[in-house]
């Protein structure tokens, strides 16, 4: 009975060519999953992002301040005058001892948000520019794999369904978060100078829908942020080391994602 020396296996796994000397042969390798500049911009999003929505939080607490019943306290889940919950209450700001300083919150939200927007524009540059693309936006079949992924994250289906990089509930979750990144800025951008970009606070439906959707486009990072580092979690160490390395561990019978970028230059 043959054995395979785990140095042996690594250095074949590396290389791609099965060596039929002294070890049988292999059944894993190792495949560049995420390019350098894509780990990059991903560990960049990851602190502006939370700075964001930390600052934004701040400015939330001065707008809906008690003592002025300030009207932005509409951010809630109701309906007519039933309040089911409100969001951020003050009790949320006291168990996080955050402070009430609303010009603590606007330096630091209108400084990250360059670094939050050339960051991205750098993410879609990059994706277009290198393909990288082809394996984030959803295709015809990403809708009916997001409803087979579902099913087997809540252990009602066994089996996921064929893909390389992405799947399609991968794909449509990605591809959303792109959209709300620019909708996040767009609405920002009409808060911010809502006299010098009048034209697009008022495509936006105004200063008040504009700010009612960058709070519902913020609700939806955090529901994003929630589900991504929980789908890590589950998914295990070898698919977080992909995005620190760039490299994964794939079965020899896994779709190959190198060969795919191949094919599609």
């Amino acid at each position: 009975m043959q054995t395979t020396h785990p140095a042996s296996l690594e250095q074949t796994a590396a290389s791609g060519v099965p060596d039929h000397g002294e070890t049988s042969k292999a059944s894993i390798r190792m495949e560049l999953k995420h390019p350098l500049a894509i780990r990059w911009m991903h560990w960049v999003s990851f602190p502006v992002l939370f700075t964001m929505i930390w600052s934004g939080i701040l400015i939330y607490w001065n707008n809906s301040d008690n003592l002025n019943q300030h009207p932005h306290r509409v951010y809630r889940v109701g309906i007519g005058k039933f309040t089911l919950f409100r969001f951020f209450p003050d009790w949320f700001y006291k168990l996080l001892h955050a402070p009430p300083h609303v010009t603590l919150g606007l330096s630091y939200h209108f400084f990250f948000m360059w670094i939050f927007a050339l960051n991205g524009l750098a993410w879609v540059l990059y994706t277009w520019l290198s393909g990288e693309w082809r394996f984030i936006v959803p295709q015809r079949k990403s809708f009916r794999e997001a409803i087979q992924v579902t099913l087997v994250d809540l252990h009602l289906r066994k089996g996921l369904p064929h893909q390389t990089k992405y799947n399609g509930a991968q794909r449509i979750a990605y591809t959303a978060t792109a959209l709300m990144g620019a909708m996040m800025l767009f609405t920002g951008v009409a808060i911010y100078k809502p006299t010098q970009m009048h034209w697009l606070t008022s495509l936006l439906g105004g200063y008040e829908m504009a700010r009612w959707l960058h709070f519902w486009v913020t609700m939806g990072f955090l529901g994003f942020f929630i589900i991504h580092v929980l789908q890590v979690v589950l998914a295990g160490w070898n698919n977080f080391r992909s995005m620190v390395s760039g490299y994964e561990i794939q079965p020899v019978s896994a779709p190959s994602i190198e060969a795919e970028r191949r094919r599609a230059k």
